[in-house]
């Protein structure tokens, strides 16, 4: 019975993964004809049995553009450069959707040691610096078995040397994982989904308006209260918005 249950579920993933496609291809015969609405309708029919890709995002991230749907289009954009952060199309897309948001928000740019540290951390993704951590690892208990073995004083000297090099380095590595690893934890982006939302100094509706922003807009969510999220802007400003009036970009 239990290898029934296992085939039963293999088929249906067959069966899903067909029609997905066939919905994929729908989409794109419709994009190409100019009827977005319908492409976005076929997309949207993918994302249903829980399907995700950066092309999938992509395409329906293009068809919203051309029906001048600011935060839809930004949303699986910046999806899509999730799954797929050096893909040059999605970054130039983006961009000239970005340019239909109407908030202008100054970056607050890193300098000196923070920017060098902030440069480095984000050169490598945790999992890669993970993996660098445990080469080093293997290299530090190569070169101590060599220099505890060998004869030669000039290796003994050189795998010494070697070892405590590779040492210090997986130090460094680990520190830059969890570093890494700690912005990623935090990082919590979300893109405005109405056209303009009240942006308050506490979570609730009678507390002072801090500033306003419209849809498209990128901010931080850094803490949450009832229907309630506190966000930061690239500029520094935080405030309480309404939970509904943003959508997490990291909710697949």
């Amino acid at each position: 019975m239990k290898y029934i249950i296992y085939i039963l579920i293999t088929f249906s993933s067959f069966g899903i993964s067909a029609q997905n496609q066939t919905l994929f291809e729908q989409g794109n015969a419709l994009y190409n004809e100019g009827k977005y609405a319908e492409a976005v309708d076929k997309y949207s029919a993918i994302l249903k049995s829980k399907k995700h890709s950066a092309n999938l995002y992509y395409n329906l991230a293009n068809a919203h553009y051309k029906l001048n749907n600011i935060a839809p289009s930004i949303y699986y954009y910046e999806k899509a450069l999730m799954l797929n952060p050096d893909d040059t199309e999605i970054k130039n897309n983006i961009a000239f959707a970005r340019n239909m948001t109407i908030d202008a928000i100054d970056v607050i740019p890193d300098a000196g040691f923070s920017k060098i540290v902030k440069n480095t951390t984000n050169a490598l993704t945790f999992d890669t610096w993970a993996k660098v951590s445990v080469a080093l690892v293997f290299c530090f208990v190569i070169l101590f078995l060599v220099y505890y073995f060998a004869y030669s004083t000039l290796t003994k000297r050189l795998t010494f040397v070697g070892s405590f090099a590779a040492l210090f380095l997986v130090c460094v590595t680990l520190i830059f994982a969890f570093h890494r690893f700690n912005l990623d934890k935090k990082d919590n982006p979300a893109i405005v989904f109405v056209q303009e939302t009240k942006v308050k100094s506490d979570p609730n509706l009678r507390s002072e308006e801090a500033f306003r922003l419209h849809e498209g807009t990128k901010v931080q969510v850094i803490d949450d209260y009832n229907d309630w999220k506190k966000i930061e802007l690239a500029d520094g400003k935080t405030g309480w918005v309404i939970s509904d009036d943003i959508k997490l970009l990291k909710a697949f």
